[in-house]
């Protein structure tokens, strides 16, 4: 029992012993972070202020976009701070606190992922319903429940976790309080109701993913029976960005549940959170946004606005 010690903090790992190389860390990921949460920002903002994208398939991008900027502000500030002050401490309740919001948005953006395509669905496949399906209220109820879904799996995951005094080691091998790394530290009783709900999990996410291939299954074969080859890449346009960013998700995030982070490199660790953390909000606004005529374009005159005000004043 001498031996035996409660966890009040946890080490997060640092990716360089060197001085210069956190300091260049730190620089890397807040440019990334600026960039990411400026392309998020201005697509929100672009579909609120332009009231020709008040449509379900915009307010289900703005939604995404806010989902977006809350992922990416849960992990890379505090990294960021912590490399150019030289910290790698994580206080207990900060690290509850960053797990629950990182799988509140990340359990959100997929129920939104999901929302966006089968709003995509009745837009190929049932184009003369569409605005009998996709009503507002629908919508609404279809981003609510994604955004409760996302409350309640968090809550779920992170009253398990934190329910119980850790023990043992309290070193993190990753920038940020990930389930992997944080259920190494845990006790058993924690660990195996942790292992039952991720079950669960997967299965879930298994019956997601067979849907999500019925549905795209059905939209390709649709935009195959388009006459027109312009029809056609307009279509697909629309629907395989959603799919690209689906699938990468996904992947790294079911990589990283599953994966032994013991048998893994510090780099390695590094580039899989990314594929789950920084990327998707990196790359939405690009994949979204920017390949977006009507988006870009309301974008532009937002913009114009904003410096022609400025200039009267």
């Amino acid at each position: 029992m001498s031996n035996f010690s409660i966890i009040t903090e946890f080490l997060l790992m640092e990716f360089s012993s060197t001085r210069e190389l956190q300091v260049l860390h730190a620089v890397l990921f807040l440019l990334i972070y600026l960039a990411a949460l400026l392309g998020n920002l201005l697509t929100c903002a672009a579909i609120i202020t332009d009231p020709h994208l008040h449509c379900p398939m915009y307010f289900f991008l703005s939604n995404l976009s806010l989902v977006d900027i809350g992922n990416i502000s849960v992990t890379l500030p505090k990294f960021i701070v912590n490399s150019l002050c030289g910290v790698q401490s994580l206080s207990l309740l900060g690290c509850a606190a960053q797990m629950f919001f990182f799988i509140l948005f990340a359990a959100t953006e997929f129920a939104l992922l999901v929302a966006m395509s089968y709003d995509r669905f009745v837009a190929i496949c049932q184009p003369l319903h569409y605005s009998i399906i996709m009503t507002p209220a629908r919508c609404l109820w279809a981003a609510a429940g994604s955004w409760l879904s996302g409350l309640l799996y968090s809550a779920v995951h992170t009253g398990n976790m934190f329910r119980l005094p850790f023990s043992g080691s309290n070193v993190i091998h990753q920038f940020f309080c990930d389930i992997p790394h944080v259920l190494k530290v845990s006790t058993s009783n924690v660990f195996n109701t942790e292992f039952v709900l991720i079950v669960l999990s997967l299965c879930c996410l298994s019956c997601c993913f067979a849907f999500l291939i019925a549905t795209y299954a059905r939209i390709f074969s649709s935009v195959l029976k388009i006459p027109s080859v312009e029809g056609r890449y307009k279509a697909i346009s629309t629907c395989s960005p959603q799919l690209i960013i689906l699938m990468l998700f996904l992947v790294s995030g079911m990589i990283a549940v599953l994966r032994d982070a013991s048998d893994t490199s510090p780099i390695q660790n590094l580039l899989i959170a990314m594929a789950y953390t920084t990327l998707p909000p990196l790359l939405n606004p690009l994949i979204y946004s920017l390949r977006n005529q009507k988006v870009t374009a309301s974008m532009g005159k937002m913009i114009k606005r904003i410096f022609f005000k400025r200039k009267k004043c």
